[in-house]
């Protein structure tokens, strides 16, 4: 037991003594070293609209690009709904056509040769109730009272007739009113915004990608019903990318914006990554409760990140990574 502890106490100062020597040689070559860990953005992704989910297209861990459709909501009856409201735009906008174009030149020829016909028995008419007028004497004609009549009602239909013929073949001239073309147009917009309505909800049920990503979680599978407040997917950005440190107040003066930065881990040891200063926070916190020290937790830092280019899309979620930023010249 007693060897187990002196062991441990071993690694223990040769952990610390090289810490020490890696600190002062930091120190001596004006490079700050600071420790923190990889940080991304997050999205969570649902449908535009409600239903039951009929298809999803993507696993945990695939890469998808933007604009990718990655899930699908069971459309049929708002699909149904859009065929019949796209026919009823067909018949608005024949009628519209129609009344623009106005009466045919053959229906303006059989309105007048109708008028023709009714001006020919008009003038018959007159013709009949003319001779019964000679016939018809106060003392007893040659015809009765009940004929006289008759030819005269006979007359006046006729003339009747004639004058709404006449009207008729007048309106079939001078075409459709401006006010009936103006009320098809409206009723046909009206039925047009309806039909484009439906095709959105119908495009709402298609679940698209926002920008590249990996997709880290799928919540959801088909067959369960969803609405815009429940996340399907859940998308880790691959770009861009951060290493969150906290940067006490003695080295918080030597940071500034666009200062290159070296980010190295104990997953590529061997090779370092890229990056520069980009936020630095006006505003001094507690150190976070994930730095495991006492010491430290006590103290007041800032939060600084650091972006880095990823190319190789080595970086991950929440690991550990070291800052190393030149500062100033070796000594």
């Amino acid at each position: 037991m007693k060897k187990a502890l002196f062991a441990l106490l071993l690694i223990v100062a040769a952990a610390a003594a090289w810490y020490w020597q890696d600190q002062r040689k930091d120190e001596e070559t004006g490079v700050l070293a600071l420790f923190g860990n990889v940080d991304i953005r997050q999205v969570s992704l649902a449908f535009d609209g409600s239903g039951r989910i009929a298809e999803l297209n993507a696993e945990e861990g695939d890469r998808v690009t933007a604009g990718q459709v990655v899930g699908l909501l069971d459309n049929r009856t708002l699909e149904l709904q859009a065929n019949e409201q796209e026919a009823n735009v067909d018949v608005q906008r024949q009628t519209l056509i129609k009344l623009r174009n106005g009466s045919r030149p053959e229906e303006i020829a059989q309105a007048r040769a109708q008028l023709a016909s009714a001006e020919a028995s008009a003038a018959r008419a007159e013709q009949d109730f003319a001779r019964a007028s000679r016939l018809r004497s106060p003392s007893g004609g040659a015809i009765s009272e009940q004929s006289y009549d008759q030819a005269q009602a006979d007359a006046r239909a006729a003339t009747a007739k004639v004058n709404e013929l006449r009207a008729a073949l007048q309106l079939a001239e001078a075409g459709t009113r401006k006010e009936d073309i103006a009320a098809a147009e409206a009723q046909l917009k009206a039925s047009e915004a309806s039909l484009a309505l439906l095709r959105h909800q119908i495009d709402q049920g298609q679940l698209r990608v926002p920008m590249d990503a990996v997709i880290r979680s799928r919540l959801h599978e088909p067959g369960d019903m969803v609405t815009s407040a429940s996340p399907v997917f859940s998308l880790a950005l691959t770009d861009p990318k951060w290493i969150r440190v906290y940067v006490d107040e003695a080295d918080i003066g030597k940071i500034k914006p666009g200062m290159q930065a070296r980010i190295m881990t104990d997953s590529h040891s061997d090779k370092a990554i890229e990056g520069k200063v980009g936020y630095i926070s006006s505003v001094a916190e507690f150190t976070p409760k994930s730095v495991q020290t006492e010491e430290l937790r006590t103290s007041l830092v800032y939060e600084v990140r650091v972006i880095v280019t990823d190319t190789e899309n080595v970086l991950r979620l929440g690991q550990p990574a070291t800052v190393r930023l030149q500062i100033g010249a070796p000594s």
